[in-house]
């Protein structure tokens, strides 16, 4: 059996309108993400060129902001609340237990000195500052200042 094949190529003008169409949604999408509130505090935590080494046991997390606001467990804390949690974490483990501190690069040494202190009011002795890696160029291996 034949069937009649009448099929051409077009030759005709492309027709930008669907083109268009597609471009203006994205571009509001953009547009409005970029308008959507993040909760939360930032934080950017400073950088080193010094090769960095984990934590061997328990630890906790605490960041500090550079307003002087602290938190824990994702909360914002008091101090008399953090030495109650420290305290009480401290109990749990049989490990002594490391305190990392998330500080903003802008908090200032008597900040981190004054948490080093609550820390210590807990009874934990060490107290370790996360920092950023440098950042590397993928494609030759240099460091990006």
């Amino acid at each position: 059996m034949k069937f009649q094949r009448n099929v051409r190529i077009s030759r005709g003008q492309l027709d930008v309108t669907p083109f268009a169409g597609m471009f203006f949604c994205l571009l509001i999408f953009v547009m409005l993400a970029s308008l959507v509130y993040t909760p939360g505090v930032r934080i950017t935590l400073p950088t080193s060129d010094q090769t960095l080494s984990g934590v061997a046991g328990p630890t906790v997390s605490v960041a500090l902001a550079s307003n002087g606001q602290l938190f824990c467990r994702n909360q914002l804390v008091t101090e008399s609340n953090l030495v109650e949690y420290l305290t009480a974490e401290r109990q749990h483990q049989k490990e002594p237990l490391t305190m990392v501190l998330q500080a903003d690069k802008d908090v200032t040494l008597q900040q981190l000195n004054h948490l080093r202190d609550i820390a210590a009011s807990a009874g934990i002795v060490q107290v370790l500052q996360q920092i950023l890696p440098r950042v590397y160029d993928s494609r030759s291996g240099a460091k990006v200042p």
